[in-house]
């Protein structure tokens, strides 16, 4: 199955280009699924048709569905919400404030996220389209898997510790709540969740991402920070859709005047954004809801290209070795040299970018190797190292 994941600044029409391009891909043939993740839930809206967190078909090859974020929170952290409350309970703390800490920020979108592996498993589509929340809240989504993935890889083996040689040391002399066989088993399972996830979105031969903007400087500058971002977290960007662009038959002083500035925000996309596959979508008279206008919408964006394809090649994570030397290399488009600090700690790089910061778990094969050297150039952050003799 191919993922698409559609994403950009809120009020540029993502939602719109999402399902313009599952329209588009179901009309030409392709069995597509449209889900969203954003819960604005405006997708309903843009489609004109009630759709429910179950896949609802709506035309032949396509179906759609709005994730129940809350629902799938519920279901999967139950257990472990009920442990954290007692343990924060017995910390001090009451009922009410324990409740409220036990829900971590995010998590709702992260159990909306584990549906994209569940619909791969599936098998039911031959393409994903996937509606993101806006973009702030679609890196803090993306980088979930790998950041909470990192905590409970330590924590839960920390946990299953403490289940197993804590337990029967302290027996009834303690206090100390410690999580019983259902609380480690629920953990366990979101983590091996958050594995399959994050195998799915790190494919790049699976999953890309599209950005979406209008040609305007300030959504420019904000598209330009989420694709080094997303190349930080390992996502491949393969497109970028410059929406709501002035058709040239529109004319007037003022509209002029908008397609000059326009003009310029395409510029500095089409010279920003190299190696990616520019699309634009036109602005049109009405305002495309229903399925009809919706794929006359993604025809006019794709003009004759298949949406379903690798549009642009790339490789966000890139290892090469030679012998005793070795580089790894971390795509992070727009990055200046001043925003970004690197540094190791064990068995890991750290690679922090403008506020976001990314965990790299090194291969085998340079774990015992030294860092010796680290630069950014034409968009890549490639840091060297020195490989010890396997056989010393």
């Amino acid at each position: 199955m191919r993922v698409l994941l559609v994403t950009g600044k809120g009020g540029v029409g993502k939602t719109s280009v999402a399902a313009a391009t599952a329209a588009h891909a179901a009309r030409a043939g392709t069995r597509t699924l449209l889900v969203s993740t954003d819960p604005a839930h405006s997708l309903a809206d843009a489609l004109d048709v009630e759709v429910g967190d179950a896949p609802t078909p709506l035309a032949p090859g396509l179906e759609a569905a709005q994730v129940d974020a809350r629902r799938r929170l519920v279901d999967s952290w139950d257990d472990i919400r009920a442990y954290l409350v007692t343990l924060l309970r017995w910390g001090g703390l009451d009922e009410v404030a324990a409740e409220e800490l036990a829900l971590l920020p995010g998590l709702d979108e992260l159990f909306a996220l584990a549906d994209i592996r569940s619909h791969v498993d599936a098998g039911a589509a031959d393409l994903l389209v996937v509606d993101c929340a806006p973009t702030a809240e679609t890196l803090r989504l993306l980088s979930l898997p790998d950041v909470l993935g990192w905590y409970l890889e330590r924590g839960f083996d920390l946990e299953r510790t403490l289940a197993r040689v804590v337990r029967p040391m302290l027996g009834r002399r303690s206090e100390v709540p410690l999580p019983d066989d259902a609380v480690v088993g629920s953990v366990g399972r979101l983590y091996h969740a958050l594995e399959r996830v994050r195998d799915v979105l790190l494919d790049t031969a699976t999953t890309s991402v599209r950005l979406v903007c209008t040609p305007e400087r300030v959504v420019i500058a904000e598209t330009r920070r989420t694709h080094t971002a997303l190349g930080l977290f390992g996502y491949h960007v393969d497109g970028v859709v410059v929406n709501r662009v002035l058709p040239e038959e529109a004319s007037g002083p003022y509209l002029d005047t908008w397609r000059q500035s326009q003009a310029r925000g395409l510029a500095a996309v089409r010279e920003g954004f190299t190696g990616v596959t520019l699309l634009t979508a036109p602005l049109l008279e009405d305002e495309p809801i229903g399925l009809t206008a919706l794929a006359e919408l993604g025809a006019r964006t794709y003009e004759g290209l298949d949406p379903t394809t690798r549009l642009s090649d790339g490789e966000p994570l890139r290892l090469w070795r030679d012998g005793d030397e070795a580089e790894l290399s971390v795509a992070l488009p727009f990055a200046e040299r001043d925003d970004v600090d690197v540094f190791r700690r064990a068995d890991e790089l750290y690679v922090a970018v403008d506020g976001h910061t990314r965990s790299i778990l090194l291969p085998q094969q340079l774990r015992r190797a030294r860092v010796v050297a680290a630069g950014l150039a034409d968009g890549r952050l490639d840091v060297r190292f020195a490989v010890p003799d396997a056989s010393r």
